[in-house]
């Protein structure tokens, strides 16, 4: 960070219009990003059914994007260092785009997981380098309204994107379905793409610059392992072949984690895994997202298939948990430097007392549940995410040294999309190995992400106490 607003400072900076221009940019190839990482909660079930892929293709389909963008996006950064963000950020758009016509065009469902996995790759190439091109072609005393204008768009993504996907489902444009919420990629990401290559600044990159490419590839085959064998266990039952798919991802994670200590420039700083404060609350966001993503999952599943929404119907009734994820995370913004740790276990509480009460209507009336009904709890269960999403990670590098900024903040982000593709499979697991129909499967899950919300309210007392003012 500190080499970013140094070099920001020999640069001429562009115009007012044009730094306007470039972050209109960024925050939509960031928009992109999102809506492609959330399309797949609505449209799940209707492409395995087209497909014929079943209950592993469901899974796989959010859990491989959230794989690769995670495993790559540390990576993506130091290559960006490295080669140029602008470089970086281009190749990532116009692989990015050229990945998502590949899902539109998927004839089968392993093509498909394929240009998932492809395009979360892609994507891991662009999100890193929006902050750097920001730093350099803003003002240091102005890109706060640059960095301002983030929460909200994104949480309008959040809200809009599911709807959007499900409308373009149920009006089956073209006769293409499902296929049209990938390939208007094409317009989106080529326009994009195309103001890009006219607006943003060019820079060099360091070449002195390392990457571990070794310590990435472990952690991708350390993630490959154990998303195959819970995803391959849950639907085929627990062979010798899941079995030993989970015990790889173990034996290569320790394989990375023994890299980590001795490499000279490992992906996360040494002195980072030394901080508690940062250790716990890695830990923590990595089991309180794995859990919600993996909710986010299950009941739009008990929307579809229990409730007998269509797609856009399913989009519309997540909308009150979206929105409370959004007016939460804007208001609890004012509220981290007083707060602190404090506000985290309060939203905990709050999504511990929000999927409470929804285990509480699904078990006592089934697939008989009234749409009203869940409006409250789902809307509880968002305000509750939204009060972590803006805490969690801010007071997690409350004691950090500035010079460890950089590696805190990429490993946060990373951590949290691994976390979202480990929780994606095995909550969706333990959805679809459950007997006795889908109300019961959604209240054995429900039941179980309530559980690890509470298990997350004790690991708060590890945390430092108060967020950096300055971040």
């Amino acid at each position: 960070m500190t080499q970013i607003l140094h070099n920001a400072k020999e640069t001429p900076r562009p115009p007012a219009r044009t730094r306007w221009a470039i972050l209109a940019v960024v925050l939509a190839a960031d928009v992109l990003d999102l809506l492609d990482a959330t399309i797949t909660n609505i449209a799940a079930p209707t492409i395995a059914e087209d497909l014929h892929g079943g209950t592993s293709l469901v899974q796989w389909l959010g859990a491989s994007y959230a794989l690769a963008l995670g495993v790559l996006l540390v990576l993506g950064g130091r290559l960006g260092d490295k080669y140029g963000r602008r470089r970086l950020f281009l190749t990532g758009l116009a692989g990015f785009t050229a990945a998502s016509v590949a899902c539109g065009l998927a004839p089968d469902p392993r093509t498909l997981v394929a240009a998932r996995l492809v395009q979360g790759a892609f994507g891991a190439l662009v999100v890193p380098q929006g902050f750097g091109i920001l730093g350099a072609a803003w003002p240091r005393d102005q890109i706060g309204k640059a960095y301002s204008l983030f929460g909200p768009v994104m949480g309008l993504s959040a809200v809009g994107g599911p709807v959007l996907a499900g409308l373009l489902i149920d009006t089956d444009i073209a006769g293409l379905g499902w296929r049209a919420m990938f390939l208007i990629n094409l317009l989106l990401g080529g326009a994009a793409l195309a103001a890009a290559v006219r607006l943003l600044p060019r820079d060099s990159g360091d070449r002195a610059v390392t990457v571990d490419g070794p310590g990435s590839a472990l952690l991708a085959a350390t993630m490959l392992g154990l998303l195959s064998g819970l995803i391959d266990g849950s639907a085929h039952g627990w062979t010798l072949r899941s079995t030993a798919l989970v015990t790889a991802g173990l034996l290569l994670f320790a394989a990375f984690c023994h890299r980590q200590r001795t490499v000279a420039t490992p992906l996360i700083q040494p002195s980072l895994l030394h901080n508690r404060g940062f250790t716990s609350g890695l830990l923590t966001g990595v089991v309180f997202f794995a859990a919600v993503s993996g909710l986010l999952y299950v009941v739009s599943l008990f929307l579809q298939q229990g409730l007998g929404r269509s797609p856009a119907g399913a989009a519309l009734g997540l909308t009150p948990l979206s929105a409370g994820i959004v007016v939460a995370s804007i208001a609890c913004y004012r509220l981290i430097g007083a707060l602190g740790r404090r506000l985290t276990l309060a939203g905990f509480l709050i999504t511990s007392a929000g999927t409470g009460w929804l285990l509480a209507l699904v078990a006592g009336s089934g697939t008989g549940t009234g749409a009203w009904a869940l409006v409250p709890p789902l809307l509880v269960v968002g305000l509750g995410m939204g009060t972590c999403f803006g805490s969690l990670y801010d007071v997690t590098i409350g004691d950090i040294a500035p010079a460890e900024a950089g590696s805190a903040g990429g490993s946060l982000g990373a951590v949290q999309q691994l976390a979202n593709a480990i929780g994606a499979a095995a909550v969706t697991t333990l959805y679809f190995g459950t007997d006795g129909g889908e109300a019961h499967a959604t209240a054995v899950s429900l039941a179980a992400v309530t559980a690890v919300a509470l298990l997350c309210c004790p690991l708060v007392r590890l945390l430092p106490r108060k967020a950096q003012e300055e971040h």
